[in-house]
This record gives C-alpha cells, sequence and structure tokens, in this order.
C-alpha cells in the first residue's frame, strides 16, 4: 500500500494530458469536418439514446456544430492545461452527452474516453509545462502519488482484458469474423486479394487473440517493453489505416508511458524538467480519493463486463449485456425491421413508414438491436398518442449474425408498446438464441 502512495516523477501524466487534449480535439473538429456529426445529430429527426436519456437529444438546427466547436476549445485547453480542472469537467460532461445522446454510432472507445476524462478530472495533471502553473492558478510539482500511473495500467488491462476473453467463440476461431471484417475492405484489388486469403485472415483473428492478452504483461515486463511498444504500433497503425477507427488506435497508444519509469518519459518529454531526489521523494497520505472513488470504479468496470454471463441466451445475437463490456470489434450484425401498428378501438392495422423518420444510416443499425427496435415502439406508440389514438405495436424483426442466414429476433405477438425494459435481466420479447448458436 505504501508503493501505491509513493511520489514519482509526474511526467507520465503531464504528458499524458497533452496527448489526451490533443486526440479529443482530433475527435471533436474531426467529427464535424468529417460529416460525422451531420450524419449522426443533424440530419437525423431524433437519436436513439441509451434507455433512460431518451430525453437527451441534439440541439435544434446546427447546434450540434457549435456544441463539438466548444467541445474542441475544451480539449485545446486541457491539452495546455489553462483553467483545466473546469475544462477537464466541462469537457467530461459534454462528452457524456454526446455519448448517451445517441446509439447509432456506438463505438467502445467513445466509452473509453469518457472513463479517462472522468478518471482525469480528480488527478493533478496541470502541475506541469501547464498554463495553469504560468498564471499563477496553481503551484507547481513535479511528483504525484504511484497509483496515478496505476490507475492508467489497469484500466487499459481491463480493456485488452475483456477483450481477449470476447474473441474465444466459435466465428472468431475460425476466422468467419475476420474474414467478412477484411473482405474488399480496401480500393486496391491485390491487397484484398491477400486478405481473402485463408492464411491471412486466420492470422490476423489469433493475432489479435495474442496481442489483446499479452500486451499489458509484456508492457509491464522490462525486457519485453520496447517490443511490446514495436508490436503496439503495427498492430495499431494496421487497424488505424485497415479498420479506419478515428483516434482510437493513437489513444490506446497513449497509454505507453505509464509502463516506462517515470524518470525515462521525464527524460525523452521533458529534459529540462528537474530530477527527483530521495529527499523530496516522500510518500502521499491522503488514501481516501483512491479507496473511496476508484475502488468502486475499478470494481464496477469488473463487473459490466460479465453481466451478459447471467442473462439467458447469447450475447452475440440478443446484444443484452453487449456494451460496456469491450466486445471490440467482435461480430457484424445486420437485420430488417418492420412494425404492425394496430388501432386498439378499431382493431384496423395503420400504415407507418419507417423510412419517413429514420435516415439510412439509423435504419442500418436499429434494425438489429433489440434495445432500439424497443424504443422505436415507444415512439410510435408515443406519436399516435398524441393524436389521440392508443395502438398496439408489434415488430416483425429478422437478423443476421455474421453473414448467416436472417433469423427472428423480436417474438412478433409481443405488444412493445406495452413493454418495460428490463434493466438487469433479460427481456422476455426477445428470442434468446437461434439454433445455429446453440
Amino acid at each position: 500500500m505504501n508503493k501505491l502512495f509513493q511520489a514519482i516523477d509526474n511526467a507520465p501524466l503531464i504528458i499524458f494530458r497533452i496527448f489526451f487534449g490533443v486526440l479529443f480535439a482530433c475527435e471533436s473538429f474531426g467529427a464535424i469536418l468529417t460529416g460525422w456529426v451531420k450524419d449522426n445529430f443533424i440530419t437525423p429527426q431524433f437519436t436513439f439514446s441509451h434507455i433512460g436519456f431518451d430525453w437527451l437529444q441534439p440541439l435544434p438546427g446546427y447546434g450540434m456544430y457549435g456544441y463539438f466547436v466548444v467541445m474542441g476549445v475544451f480539449s485545446v485547453c486541457v491539452a495546455l492545461g489553462y483553467r483545466y480542472r473546469f475544462s477537464i469537467i466541462a469537457l467530461t460532461l459534454l462528452w457524456a452527452g454526446v455519448y448517451l445522446m445517441q446509439k447509432t454510432s456506438y463505438n467502445n472507445h467513445y466509452y473509453l474516453l469518457l472513463l479517462i476524462s472522468f478518471v482525469l478530472v480528480f488527478l493533478p495533471a496541470n502541475r506541469y509545462k501547464a498554463l495553469d502553473v504560468k498564471l499563477g492558478y496553481v503551484k507547481q510539482q513535479l511528483t504525484m502519488p504511484k497509483w496515478c500511473s496505476w490507475i492508467f495500467i489497469l484500466q487499459i488491462a481491463i480493456v485488452y482484458f475483456y477483450a481477449t476473453i470476447a474473441k474465444f467463440y466459435p466465428d472468431w476461431l475460425d476466422g468467419t469474423f475476420t474474414k467478412n471484417l477484411l473482405a474488399n475492405r480496401t480500393p486496391f484489388e491485390s491487397v484484398n486479394n491477400l486478405f481473402a486469403q485463408k492464411w491471412f485472415y486466420m492470422f490476423i483473428a489469433y493475432a489479435g487473440i495474442v496481442f489483446d492478452g499479452l500486451i499489458v504483461p509484456a508492457l509491464l515486463y522490462k525486457r519485453t517493453r520496447t517490443w511490446a511498444v514495436i508490436a503496439s504500433l503495427v498492430f495499431h497503425i494496421f487497424n488505424s489505416i485497415v479498420l479506419q477507427i478515428g483516434i482510437f488506435p493513437y489513444f490506446a497508444l497513449s497509454f505507453a508511458v505509464f509502463f516506462y519509469p517515470p524518470e525515462t518519459i521525464r527524460k525523452l518529454f521533458f529534459k529540462s524538467k528537474p530530477q527527483i531526489t530521495e529527499t523530496n521523494n516522500y510518500l502521499y497520505k491522503d488514501k481516501k480519493l483512491l479507496l473511496f472513488l476508484f475502488l468502486p470504479f475499478f470494481i464496477l468496470q469488473l463487473v459490466l463486463p460479465i453481466r451478459h454471463w447471467f442473462i439467458p441466451g447469447d450475447v452475440l445475437f440478443t446484444e443484452e449485456g453487449h456494451r460496456l463490456s469491450w466486445r471490440m470489434m467482435l461480430r457484424s450484425r445486420s437485420g430488417s425491421t418492420y412494425y404492425s401498428v394496430i388501432d386498439k378501438n378499431t382493431n384496423e392495422r395503420i400504415a407507418y413508414d419507417l423510412y419517413e423518420k429514420l435516415t439510412q444510416k439509423q435504419h442500418g443499425v436499429f434494425s438489429s438491436h433489440p434495445d432500439m427496435i424497443w424504443q422505436m415502439a415507444q415512439r410510435i406508440k408515443k406519436e399516435f398518442a398524441q393524436q389521440g389514438i392508443d395502438v398496439a405495436v408489434y415488430a416483425h424483426s429478422y437478423v443476421s449474425i455474421n453473414g448467416r442466414a436472417p433469423v427472428q429476433l423480436i417474438n412478433d405477438k409481443v405488444d412493445l408498446a406495452q413493454e418495460k425494459w428490463n434493466y438487469f435481466g433479460p427481456s422476455s420479447f426477445i428470442f434468446p438464441q437461434p439454433e445455429y448458436f446453440k
């Protein structure tokens, strides 16, 4: 316990703050420039928020462009260490809004960004190479308790551990998913031909398991650390080029600074930073933050990814327990869904055109996700209730997993308008799993 509170050079935390702010600024401004904001917040009539946050909808008109600009400005402030505490809190809240506001473009790295920004709220990341120090808002500090580094090591270890476990299922082990994932991935025929070779997509499948399973231990062990960083560079740059997953590969690489000795990071990034001597290498005494905030935080992080094991059915099919579980780039889903809307008073069927309500992107995602299908049914119910019509809503939904034949996902005999969402267990209207998963 004393070692966790030992004072070490704070160079890793300082450089990580700078990396984090720069990458978050790229995410914020890049989302505008690439059309991501337009596709997910401007064009849609509404968004599929996380359940319980349906009230959280995009700002009207072009307001979300301003929202992301503000978020980008706060990201720059974090990188510069300017009004750091206010900036990181504001950035965390704004990003939480983005994350909770839409599921159409759900991505695990959005969740990781949210967790890390939350962690940074409570850490002294602005005590060196920060405008806050230069302007006299805070005193310069050269050290931090050792647990500040271990917070990040533990978080990324949890990510990779559960990502490894999730890959041990038939479609990953026999190369089905990686084959589908890499098919026609590039505009170059010769590269696509290489990706279609069985030896190559099988190599990618098992290399993914080996990398996720061993990267953290390899980074922790001095003799393999540099080789692990090289492997990380190859792995993440390949993912960045081929899979085009935004800033996540570079964000994942930034955690490497916490695995090296702080003195090494100081010499590499802050050569003018004074070296810590034995005389000022004191122990931090305040343990409340670690014990009462981060200990429960990590217990929750360990519990959330295993919740799907306590829900009947296969999570690959039902999606129940999939989010917040580090089940990354693991399967492909496609589906088709339409609704039978019945006037309860007349028993007549009412036409309802989903394509008038949803963008093409929304329709493609919602139709294979049970929670979004349920949410759409609730929205249909409310729309007709506003017209004074009490309706029953039945979903006819079929989903294909990893290119297999479509199978029925939702019980079309159940009136979804009357169903409540089960936050902690299985929803009775979702079929547990198809025969080919048994």
